[in-house]
């Protein structure tokens, strides 16, 4: 009797821990597989763009009704700001509740600052003009998913406007839509070798010691996105009429590897591919699915409401309550289009602490603080994202009149 394999979710955590104790035995190698994590991240890049064009462009140039359309962003972008709001929320009410950042200026100097310059984004270079590509080729190359779906949209719209003149056009898109996901599903075979190379180079790095100093602030952000993803969620979906166990089969691959490889654009298109299988229309999954990797970063955004508080109560900074109001306001703003750089997350927390006022060198210590102890958080709260864009796309569906979801089938 032939055994079966065990499941690419089933793989793909077996590669995590076997990483992290390679990581942790044999640091020194493990650190020199982190190029295998690498190699499969550039196999994932090298497809986002081609397949976020073709399917963006085949579901809008598809469409019946143009008012469509309009609906469907209409009702997204509601999600995402009630998703936003309520993740930021929880992030500063944990902070609050364990108060990590009290007595921690103990051992504030064995943290000290930023060793490394941390990626930035110029003041002057506002949303609105990082929203709209210099050049669809440059976009494209970069891998800005935010600049290729508002490329995409005006081209699907233009191609639904000439009618049957684009007919082949359309076909040849359809076709690529296609082809894109069959290579998708060839790559992530491959998901396992890099999870098990970028577990391994993280703990060979930074070892599991790594959050002992800092175990409460791990505990509220922990805390709060396990209150969110386990119960929040699964709340939301059944309010909505999602069948939230059938999605969560059908997206945990995704939600995995995200958490896995730090990577909510490593795992889209296997959460593509199951909210397909789900039962929810190509086009809604590509246009929901695209606009949550900027817009929907609800583990994030968490993440950033607890690092927030933690480093407020660290430094000791008088805040009022009206203060607080403010800050949670401006990184509401702030969190909608996080720069595709890396740790963007702490870019997003440095444009929003620099907006409010904080010092200078407060700013810098506490990113040295929060970079010593974000990569084992940036796993948690990443797969946190690609496990509440599943749910708002599925809710999407729902509100859409979508009433066969929830039923293994083929994406109409």
């Amino acid at each position: 009797m032939r055994l079966k394999p065990p499941s690419l979710t089933n793989q793909i955590l077996i590669a995590f821990v076997l990483g992290i104790g390679c990581g942790v035995f044999f640091p020194g190698f493990g650190q020199r597989l982190d190029i295998l994590s690498t190699m499969f991240i550039r196999m994932v890049l090298m497809i986002i763009a081609p397949l976020v064009f073709s399917t963006l462009v085949v579901g809008i140039a598809g469409v019946s009704n143009a008012g469509t359309l309009g609906t469907l962003a209409v009702k997204s972008f509601l999600l995402f700001f009630l998703a936003t709001g309520l993740s930021l929320a929880i992030g500063f009410g944990a902070a609050f509740l364990l108060q990590p950042g009290e007595g921690i200026l103990g051992v504030m100097g064995e943290v000290g600052k930023v060793s490394g310059p941390v990626a930035a984004v110029s003041e002057q270079e506002s949303f609105w003009l990082r929203l709209i590509p210099k050049s669809v080729v440059d976009a494209m190359a970069r891998g800005d998913v935010l600049q290729i779906v508002f490329f995409s949209v005006f081209f699907g719209v233009a191609l639904r406007a000439v009618g049957e003149r684009g007919r082949d056009v359309l076909g040849f898109f359809r076709a690529l839509t296609e082809i894109m996901f069959t290579f998708a599903g060839y790559v992530m075979l491959a998901a396992p070798i890099g999870v098990f190379g970028a577990a391994a180079a993280v703990m060979g790095k930074h070892g599991i010691g790594v959050l002992a100093n800092f175990a409460l602030f791990a505990l509220s952000v922990l805390g709060g996105l396990m209150l969110l993803v386990f119960f929040l969620f699964p709340l939301l979906g059944v309010l909505a009429g999602v069948d939230v166990r059938t999605l969560f089969r059908h997206s945990r691959e995704a939600v995995v590897l995200a958490f896995a490889t730090a990577s909510s654009g490593v795992a889209l298109p296997k959460g593509m591919a199951g909210l397909e299988r789900f039962g929810i229309p190509r086009a809604i999954v590509a246009f929901v699915m695209s606009l949550g990797l900027s817009f929907n970063l609800t583990g994030t955004t968490l993440y950033i409401g607890s690092a927030v508080v933690f480093l407020v109560q660290a430094f000791q900074v008088p805040v009022t309550g009206w203060e607080w109001v403010e800050l949670f306001v401006i990184f509401f703003i702030v969190s909608k289009g996080v720069p595709s750089v890396p740790r963007g997350s702490i870019v997003l927390l440095t444009m929003g602490l620099t907006s409010f006022g904080f010092p200078a060198e407060v700013i810098g210590t506490g990113v040295g603080i929060l970079l010593s102890i974000d990569p084992i958080l940036d796993m948690a709260r990443t797969g946190s994202n690609m496990a509440g864009n599943c749910l708002i796309t599925a809710v999407v569906a729902r509100w859409r009149g979508e009433n066969e979801i929830g039923t293994p089938g083929e994406a109409h």
